[in-house]
């Protein structure tokens, strides 16, 4: 997948895909709107592979998170973070004082040229990539 872009696909951060699988999350109801529009506009979905592994520890229910890693498997598209993103992951971690894995996410979407990185943190660090909660995410596909 090295160099690939993908046209019309949005990012979704760990805790989005955390608030589908949690109904007790206050984002459950939200998500699946979210889901709803942009599977209406045909956007793909992509997450990096490493947080299959962190969602995989998060959730108690484990066959039932395996099972959702089956469906999305077909569905989304999982890329690797690849030794590029990491090293300047690093660096501007490093730099700026900020979250590394905020930092990592935020390239990867860039990277693979996504139209949004989708979140519920409210100070994500901007590396050029539009940041969008649901409503702004629901505005903005709305009219893509």
């Amino acid at each position: 997948m090295q160099n690939q872009k993908f046209s019309n696909t949005v990012y979704f951060d760990t805790n989005i895909v955390m608030d589908i699988l949690d109904n007790k999350r206050t984002g459950h109801k939200e998500v699946f709107k979210l889901l709803e529009l942009l599977f209406s506009k045909n956007i793909k979905i992509l997450i990096s592979e490493d947080m299959l592994s962190t969602i995989y520890y998060l959730v108690k229910d484990k066959e039932k998170v395996l099972k959702f890693f089956e469906v999305i498997l077909n569905d989304w598209i999982v890329v690797p973070f690849e030794k590029e993103i990491i090293k300047k992951a690093i660096k501007i971690s490093l730099e700026k004082s900020v979250d590394f894995e905020d930092v990592l996410q935020c390239l990867c979407a860039k990277k693979y040229n996504c139209i949004a990185l989708i979140t519920c943190d409210k100070k994500f660090i901007d590396c050029g990539v539009r940041i969008a909660d649901y409503d702004e995410a629901i505005h903005l596909l709305t009219k893509y």
